[in-house]
C-alpha cells in the first residue's frame, strides 16, 4: 500500500481548520477516555486502519484497557461499558451510519438521558469530526506506522 498525498502539504489551511476543530473537541468537557472509545468505534464501522492504530494507542495512554478495546466492536454484548459510554457508542454508530439509521429517537433519547444539551452537540460534533478524519485517511491512504519486526 502506498499512500496518495499528504493533505497536509497539499491544502495546509483546510487541514489546519479541521486541526481546529479537534483542539476545540478536546476542551469541550468530554471525558478524554470517552473521546477516544468514540473515534476507535467511528474508525471501525469505517475501517480505518491509520485512525485505529492511533486511537486504540491514545485510548491506552489514557488508561483504557485492551479488554475493552478488543472488545469495542462488540459493545453491545460486553458488561465492560458504562451506561453512558453505552449511549454514547449507540450514538457514535447511529451518526456514523446516518444515510442507513437516519439517527433514530430511542438512540436520540438515551444519548440525552446521559448527556446535555451542549455535551451532545460536542459529542456529535466529535463524531463528525472522526468520520472526516477517517475519510481524509482512507481516501489519502495514510499509512500507519508499522514496526519493524511486524513489516510485511
Amino acid at each position: 500500500m502506498k499512500a496518495r498525498l499528504n493533505p497536509y502539504q497539499a491544502a495546509p489551511q483546510t487541514m489546519k481548520a479541521l486541526q481546529a476543530l479537534e483542539t476545540q473537541l478536546q476542551a469541550s468537557g468530554l471525558e478524554k477516555p470517552l473521546i477516544e472509545l468514540v473515534k476507535t468505534r467511528a474508525s471501525q464501522i469505517n475501517g480505518c486502519a491509520f485512525c485505529i492504530d492511533m486511537h486504540t494507542q491514545d485510548a491506552r495512554k489514557q488508561g483504557e484497557t485492551e479488554q475493552r478495546l478488543y472488545l469495542l466492536n462488540a459493545w453491545r454484548e460486553s458488561p465492560l461499558y458504562t451506561d453512558s459510554e453505552r449511549a454514547a457508542l449507540a450514538w457514535t454508530e447511529a451518526v456514523t451510519l446516518v444515510s442507513e439509521t437516519h439517527v433514530p429517537d430511542d438512540v436520540y433519547d438515551e444519548v440525552r438521558r446521559h448527556f446535555s444539551e451542549t455535551e451532545t452537540v460536542n459529542l456529535t460534533m466529535l463524531v463528525a469530526a472522526i468520520n472526516a478524519w477517517n475519510r481524509i485517511a482512507i481516501s489519502f491512504r495514510s499509512i500507519h506506522p508499522v514496526k519493524a519486526a511486524h513489516a510485511a
